[in-house]
Formats: C-alpha cells, sequence, structure tokens
C-alpha cells in the first residue's frame, strides 16, 4: 500500500470528511460564537486546533516519506498566487467573521441542525456561481504574480524538512502561550454554556477578565 489515498476515490474522501467533521465538532466549531471570538482574541482555539493540526500532519508526512509509505512527491502543491491569495484571504476573512463560518465548519454546523449554517452555505455556493460567471474578466488577476512553481518551505528555504517542522512548532508554541494569555485577559474562552445561550438569544454575562498582569517572560 502506497499513499495518498485519495486514488481510493469517493471512500476516500467520504472517511475523512467524517473525521474532519467530528474534530471539527468536537473542537466546538460548529458554533458561530465561538469561532467568531477568535476574531475578538478572546478564544483562541480555531488558532491552536488548527495549528496543532499543521504540525501533526507535517510531521506525519515527513514521517511516512522518511519510512518509504509515502513516494517522494506523492502530495501535490499548488502554485502561490498572491493577489489571489490575498484577496481571497481577505474574502473569506471577512465572511467567516460576519458568517461565524468557514466551508468547512458550515457543514459541520449544518449537520448539527443550526439554520444559519444553511443561510451560510447558500451563501457560499451562490458567490462561487457569481465567481465562475466572473472568472473570465478575473483571470488575469488571479493569475497574476506567481510565486515559486509547487514549492514547499524547504524547499524555498533550503533547510530539512524536520527542521521546518520544528520551527513551526516553536512558532505554535509561542502563539499558543500568547492566546491563552489573551483569553485570561479578556474572559475566555467561550464554553459549551455560553455558545448554546448565544445561540438561543440569551448569551449570559461573559466571566469577567481576570486583572490585567504583564506579559511576563
Amino acid at each position: 500500500m502506497s499513499l495518498p489515498l485519495y486514488d481510493g476515490g469517493l471512500a476516500a474522501g467520504l472517511l475523512c470528511g467524517i473525521l474532519f467533521g467530528y474534530v471539527l465538532e468536537g473542537a466546538g466549531f460548529g458554533s458561530p460564537t465561538k469561532l467568531t471570538a477568535q476574531f475578538e482574541l478572546s478564544d483562541w482555539s480555531v488558532f491552536k486546533v488548527m495549528f496543532t493540526a499543521v504540525i501533526v500532519a507535517a510531521f506525519g508526512l515527513w514521517l511516512a516519506q522518511a519510512l518509504g509509505v509515502l513516494r517522494p512527491g506523492g502530495v501535490f502543491v499548488p502554485t502561490l498566487f498572491f493577489w489571489a491569495t490575498l484577496g481571497g484571504g481577505l474574502l473569506i476573512g471577512a465572511g467567516f467573521a460576519l458568517g461565524g463560518y468557514c466551508p468547512g465548519t458550515s457543514a459541520v454546523g449544518l449537520a448539527s441542525g443550526r439554520g444559519d449554517a444553511l443561510v451560510f452555505i447558500l451563501g457560499m455556493v451562490a458567490g462561487t456561481v457569481v465567481f465562475a460567471a466572473l472568472y473570465p474578466l478575473l483571470a488575469g488577476l488571479v493569475t497574476a504574480a506567481a510565486g515559486p512553481q509547487g514549492q514547499t518551505l524547504s524547499a524555498l528555504l533550503g533547510l530539512p524538512d524536520w527542521l521546518v517542522i520544528a520551527l513551526l512548532a516553536l512558532v505554535a508554541a509561542g502563539g499558543w502561550r500568547l492566546g491563552s494569555r489573551l483569553e485570561r485577559r479578556l474572559g475566555g474562552p467561550v464554553t459549551a454554556e455560553q455558545a448554546l445561550a448565544a445561540e438561543a438569544g440569551t448569551p449570559p454575562p461573559r466571566p469577567a477578565a481576570r486583572p490585567h498582569r504583564p506579559f511576563a517572560a
């Protein structure tokens, strides 16, 4: 057997989707209340879970390739287009902040019975249709400012994979520590009771922020 498993077709996609949705719901990301709190810097669960997933996936891919389970070049690395990434990031960030969902978490919210997730998905589909219709006009912008041709950080920086993973882990640890301190200062993170009450339209008072203390080393 060799990886990746996407050659398995729909079965592999369905399995990965179920597992991904389970993890998202378990982390509370099916609730827009918890997601929007990330933009308020009072709940860093999104950062912590997603960055941890990036590190674990990177380590797993590196280990699989080192053991010969994953063939070289077995993972497709797309070319970066700076303007498309910048514009897309701004649009999806605005939609995330306003709607409380991203594409993946909206599917989780819908599966959990949240009606606003359906509205978000319909808006997402409508936006996709509009973009497809306007693509001939936007193609020049979307494909402008191409970055390195399918390069990873290791290839771009000329560093071994294990060192890049270690550096990413250090960045994640620093972000985790900063996020935890901001959560304590701003009264977060959002609890399950607060998320459910907010969705019912009667949000309880958030816990009082802890007394400010200067960041210590």
